[in-house]
């Protein structure tokens, strides 16, 4: 039974607060899902398309090869009908030929005519297999070839839909599972529309082509074998409606599983530093759970109505037996041995096409499932569509900017009022300031600027034009945006700010880096612009990362310049240089800025204080200090006296705001705090898997695997068997004795039901039990697969090649692939072993010189699937590396979507997902011809072989004697085992990319973590908590040519805050990253209370290690369990949630929101501002009670009016703890016991405040200038 998520509400108010009183436990994501808010129909709720359907976004091209390609399968349906007919026909010559002999009657003459009617059906049989080599070639070439074409272009334009869908689309759409989507609904699809409908189609028109054959016969006998036909039709009926209905089921747990992996891989570093693993894997377990009983559930029911189908096929096969012979031997002539046998066979081969086809149905059923959800995100038009071209171009935009009587809620959050009728005006060229308490609605109107949404009420306009009316791609290159929390692409440096102008030379990307003051560290880089950053600019520093954003931004050249906090995560030096770039380019431009910091804005033409998503407050800084309101408060707030004390100390000894930046701008960029990676570092090494690999991880279900095999064996007993029994039969029909042919033909009949009673139970076990097996090695290598990724180093996620994209699509596709080479794929291959082992066994025992010659053509089939084997290895090796490298650009851009909206940066990686596909489409459709040259070898050799035996079996008959009757035995023994080889190699694909997924995963199941438990490893709690780091030398894995820290030693005493300060990049972070254990020294050590931590348990020493970073990284749950999750090894009490959120100052907005605690953040936290997600970043930290806080800029995104609160809330929580904080903003640190001052890579100053202050070094210049600023 599924866990069931829940959240136990105990109805106990809390004091004054109004918030029940909730334990929270673990979440369920599919009721996480179900709360998302209804835009219409949803995803879930999309019916399969038709089969019709699958092949709606067909060309004309792909219906002309398609109609050639079904003409191709009627070629070869009808191959074995004329099979049927020709050895029908020699049936009966031979049963003529045996009464002849059984009569002693045999002249030569009947020799003769017998071996020239043998001489005949070798060659018609001949020329029928070279009709089938060359309609099967056809057909499978030319249904590949349209599914390719179809699949590559349902999977771009799915790509392309998605990116073009509005914001308001994402914020109800998780992009992990829009990422399962393009992964793993894709791949399904377009294995329901290619070699498989060539396959079914081809097996239908044999189905029609033998009933035809065998109604024209003798119709009478026909029916009488047909009455298994409707039987099997509702058998394969039923199984075709509830596999579709289950798999969509299944789909859906995978996508919610993809969605969990994504956004645990995004945000690795919180769900490590905070413990979260076991849970995560817990919750990604339970959906992976509800998706192997969906699949088991399936598999059973396809098991039982499989099972059923044989029973009756093989109970036909008696009823036709039995009644044949009776109108045979009822003389009137109209049937003879021919007739029957045809009319039998031609029944046999029709019914077992029919249920050799039906697998396939399973196949479309799971096609159109994953094709409804395909098409509902293609099909859907979002309201705001960038991709369209309407709407008016814009040539010169003067930047006027009118906001009238706006109203609006977010989507996700329609009860929630944003913004309450905002009236404000812009005039052109003037540089304006939205200020105001965290989530007042200032963020919200840049977005609507963007045109992200579309207001409620009002009307946004541009120079006069309502933003409805413009165009939205001209209309956004307009404008230059640098957002709070800053997002790079995976690319290098240079493409990165490129991004903002296309058509930007070198000189312009660095004339735009050197006004945002990135052109020196860029230049220390050893391939400079040419760096690559990293997932999400992962090896940058925060202030690089913005530094390079606004680079990006000015390379556009905008009339409207838009900054959302575009310095927040600069130090000092920096912010002072960047912003006077930013004051140089909004000289020429319309500039909007959204600031905390007010000292940023001062000089702004106009303020505009809002309040409760209204402008409460207009004028510049005078007019609004003087009128001693909101912004005087806020003001008030943010400046204090011994600031200002500070600042004229500081110029009474000479040193002014204008010299101290004079001086910093001479002084070179530091080396960077993170390192970027090689592109030739970290190649996967080639590594190999086995089948028996993989059973060895199979092994906690042998018995279901054993009990599968048996039951294989004896279903690919079965084919052999019937061949004796056919033979036996036939040889019987020659005995004169009319009552002995009676008497044996209910014999075997009866050996016939039995034979389909084992069959069918053994089919049902088969299906059953290999299901089961293989489901829960998939589910197990999944959950083993996601638990190994969450084990690894943080270095190893620096890696390139395992970005968020590139780590999901694995999950999602791997295990899928290994699935094909375990489970039913097994059941088939024991039975094709079964089939022809027996078969060679029989054949060796009746006529071994006949048995040779049949076994002749085995080598040329296993040497084909030999070939086929090494081609499908090589293309699935680049096929996976194709995939990856486009799942890794699609992740990428819909994660970071406003990002890519802002810069109308859609069509680019629109171009960059296809230059990944291109190549490996194109190379795809020219070997699916080699492809289907082995497949119709596979088909047709049937005929070749069975013409040569027959053939030589007659010489045989004619010149040794041999008995007809066993040529039939041993030629239809050794060609079914020939037919059951072919079948098994219809699965080569699926197992090449099994063992290839194989192989991968094993490699990352044993791989160790470079940062893991030492042998014996204390789980110790620390007694003091003295931190010392000693002579600390470190370099980045991904690149270790460059020295970070060169040397570091630093003391922090138990109980003290010490900060950390210096130029960005100079290795603040990396100290605190040491301390986590994300990555471990080179050389020197870090200790506690003496002891290395590199001898305590990872988990004991993170537990009491609190940290609140620059970019706090909420997840998509609600407010009370994202706080919750800063102590994951108990369950949390909503009193304690509570108490942690009043000391963040977030307890009164939560208070407000109609859910409270229960209000879903979104993903990423999109629903909340900037401050609002780091109060409860904050909050999360302080819940666990941490023995060493550890702040990275934790107060950087707070409004002024909530910054002193959440600064006392720091202070208090830093009473009888150690603490260790970085900071740019000086005046946050200046009571800190300790400030020490890293450059370069090691501590170059060290002392409190006044010490430093009067050190008069580069402290002080730091100083100075950032107060001097306010």
């Amino acid at each position: 039974m599924k866990k069931k998520l829940e959240i136990i509400k105990e109805n106990e108010k809390n004091g004054n607060d109004g918030i029940e009183q909730t334990t929270y436990k673990k979440n369920s994501l599919l009721e996480a899902f179900s709360d998302f808010v209804d835009t219409g129909v949803k995803q879930d709720d999309v019916p399969p398309v038709s089969f019709s359907q699958l092949y709606r976004f067909s060309t004309g091209l792909d219906k002309i090869v398609l109609i050639i390609g079904v003409l191709g399968c009627m070629g070869s349906g009808v191959c074995q009908p004329l099979n049927m007919l020709l050895f029908g026909n020699l049936a009966g010559d031979m049963a003529t030929f045996g009464y002849a002999i059984n009569q002693g009657n045999a002249s030569q003459a009947v020799f003769d005519q017998f071996l020239d009617n043998v001489i005949n059906f070798a060659i018609y049989n001949t020329i029928v297999g070279a009709v089938m080599f060359v309609s099967s070639y056809l057909s499978i070439a030319l249904f590949n070839y349209s599914a390719l074409r179809q699949g590559y272009k349902i999977r771009t334009l799915f790509f392309e839909k998605v990116l073009n869908q509005d914001i308001g689309w994402y914020d109800v759409n998780q992009t992990g599972d829009i990422a399962s989507r393009m992964s793993e609904d894709l791949n399904k699809f377009e294995d329901g529309i290619g070699e498989k409908v060539a396959h079914f189609t081809h097996m239908m028109f044999t189905f029609l082509g033998c009933v035809i054959l065998a109604l024209v016969k003798g119709w009478e006998l026909a029916l009488i074998c047909l009455t298994s036909l409707p039987v099997t039709m509702v058998c394969i009926g039923i199984i075709a409606v509830v596999t579709s209905k289950v798999a969509k089921k299944e789909l859906d747990a995978y996508a919610m599983a993809g969605a969990i992996a994504e956004e645990v891989l995004s945000t690795i570093r919180t769900v490590i530093a905070f413990g979260g693993q076991k849970k995560e894997l817990a919750r990604y377990e339970e959906q992976l759970i509800f998706a192997r009983k969906n699949n088991i559930r399936r598999s059973t029911l396809s098991g039982m109505g499989f099972g059923l189908l044989w029973f009756f096929i093989y109970a036909s096969y008696a009823l036709a037996f039995w009644y044949g012979v009776r109108l045979v031997l009822s003389g009137n002539g109209t049937y003879d041995v021919a007739t029957m046998v045809t009319v039998f066979f031609s029944v046999m081969q029709g019914s077992m096409n029919f249920g050799m086809a039906s697998p396939y149905i399973e196949a479309f059923g799971i096609s159109r499932g994953s094709a409804a959800k395909l098409f509902y995100v293609i099909d859907n038009e979002p309201v705001i569509n960038q991709s369209k071209s309407r709407g008016k171009e814009l040539n010169h935009v003067k930047g006027k900017i009118t906001f009238k009587n706006v109203k609006f809620n977010y989507p996700s959050r329609s009860n929630v009022k944003i913004l309450q009728g905002v009236n404000l005006e812009v005039e052109p060229g003037q540089t304006v300031a939205f200020v105001g308490s965290s989530g007042c609605g200032k963020s919200t109107c840049i977005q609507m600027i963007q045109r992200f949404y579309d207001p409620s009420e009002g009307e946004i306009l541009l120079d006069g034009e309502n933003l409805k009316n413009i165009n939205l791609t001209s209309l956004r290159n307009n404008f230059g945006v640098v957002g709070q929390e800053p997002v790079l692409f995976g690319t290098t440096i240079g493409e990165n700010i490129k991004y903002g102008n296309k058509s930007a030379t070198q000189e312009d990307i660095e004339r735009a880096a050197r006004k945002a003051n990135a052109h020196g560290f860029i230049k220390k880089l050893p391939q400079g612009y040419d760096t690559l950053v990293g997932e999400r600019g992962a090896q940058l520093s925060g202030g690089q990362k913005q530094r390079i954003a606004i680079a990006r931004a000015l390379v556009r050249e905008p009339s409207v310049l838009l900054l959302d906090e575009a310095t927040s995560a600069l130090d000092t030096n920096s912010e002072a240089k960047v912003q006077a770039a930013l004051d140089a380019a909004s000289k020429s431009c319309t500039t909007i800025v959204v600031a905390h910091r007010l000292s940023t804005i001062r000089n702004a033409n106009k303020i505009f204080v809002f309040s409760n998503g209204v402008v409460v407050e207009e004028g510049n800084h005078s007019e609004l200090m003087e009128k001693k309101g909101h912004y005087y408060n806020l003001v008030m707030t943010q400046v204090s006296g011994p600031e200002l004390e500070d600042l004229q100390s500081s110029k009474r000894n000479g040193v002014a705001f204008r010299q101290q930046s004079s001086v910093m701008s001479s002084e070179p960029d530091e080396d960077d705090d993170k390192i970027i990676y090689d592109d030739n570092e970290f190649e996967m090494k080639p590594s190999t898997s086995s089948l028996w690999s993989i059973i060895q991880f199979n092994a906690p279900e042998w018995w279901q695997i054993v009990i599968g095999c048996l039951a294989s064996t004896f279903v690919g007993f079965a084919m052999p068997i019937f061949a004796i029994l056919f033979g036996d039969i036939l040889g019987v029909l020659s005995n004169t004795d009319e009552d002995y042919v009676r008497s044996q033909t209910n014999t075997y009949s009866l050996y016939f039901v039995v034979t389909g009673i084992v069959t069918g139970v053994s089919t049902f076990l088969q299906i059953s039990m290999f299901s089961i097996a293989g489901e829960k090695l998939v589910e197990r290598l999944r959950k083993e697969l996601f638990g190994a990724m969450m084990r690894q180093e943080i270095g190893w996620f620096d890696d390139k090649k395992n970005g968020v994209g590139n780590l999901c699509a694995r999950l999602s596709s791997e295990a899928s692939s290994v699935q094909g080479a375990t489970g039913q794929r097994i059941g088939t291959i024991l039975q094709s072993i079964a089939t022809i082992g027996l078969a060679i066994g029989l054949s060796m025992y009746y006529q071994w010189k006949l048995g040779l010659v049949a076994l002749t053509f085995s080598p040329i089939i296993l040497l084909a699937m030999f070939f086929h084997a090494r081609m499908n290895h090589v293309e699935n090796l680049e096929e996976g590396s194709s995939k990856e490298a486009a799942a890794k650009i699609a992740v990428e851009a819909v994660s970071n979507i406003r990002t890519v909206a802002s810069l109308s940066a859609e069509k680019l990686f629109y171009q960059l997902y296809v230059s990944e596909l291109l190549p490996y489409h194109k190379k795809s459709l020219r070997n699916i011809h080699i492809r289907a040259l082995v497949m119709a070898l596979a088909r047709s050799i049937m005929f070749f072989a069975f013409a040569c035996c027959m053939y030589y079996g007659g010489t045989l008959v004619y010149n040794e004697g041999l008995q007809y009757e066993t040529v039939l035995k041993v030629s239809q023994a050794l060609i079914m085992g020939t037919v059951s080889i072919a079948n098994a190699l219809a699965f080569t694909p699926n197992f090449q990319k099994g063992f290839k997924a194989a192989a991968q995963i094993f490699e990352l199941l044993n791989r160790q973590p470079a940062v893991r438990d030492a042998q014996n490893a204390s789980a110790d709690t620390w007694d003091t908590g003295n931190i010392n780091y000693s002579k600390i030398e470190f370099r980045y894995p991904t690149r270790p040519d460059i020295k970070v820290l060169k040397g570091l030693d630093l003391s922090i005493m138990n109980g003290k805050t010490v900060a950390l300060v210096g130029p960005s990049g100079c290795g603040k972070s990396t100290i605190i990253q040491l301390l986590e254990r994300f990555y471990d020294p080179a050389n020197g050590t870090v200790n506690v209370d003496g002891t290395d931590i590199r001898t305590m348990q990872l988990r004991t020493l993170r537990s009491q290690l609190g940290i609140v970073s620059q970019e706090p990284n909420l997840f998509d749950r609600t407010i009370g369990e994202n706080i919750a999750y800063g102590d994951n090894d108990r369950i949390v009490t909503t009193d304690e949630i509570i108490e942690a959120a009043k000391k963040a100052n977030i307890h009164s907005f939560i208070a407000s929101l109609p859910l409270g605690y229960d209000t879903r953040l979104g993903e990423k936290g999109t629903q909340l501002s900037g401050g609002q997600k780091q109060r409860v970043a904050i909050a999360r930290a302080l819940i666990r009670n941490p023995k060493v806080l550890l702040l990275d800029e934790a107060t950087s995104a707070l409004d002024n009016e909530s910054e002193k609160i959440v600064q006392k809330a720091l202070d208090d929580a830093r009473e009888g703890r150690t603490c260790i904080s970085i900071a740019h903003r000086l005046t946050t640190i200046k009571d800190a016991d300790l400030i020490c001052v890293i450059n370069n890579g090691v501590v170059v100053e060290q002392g409190s405040h006044s010490q430093l202050m009067k050190m008069r070094g580069l402290y002080e210049k730091l100083y100075t200038m950032q107060v001097g600023g306010s």
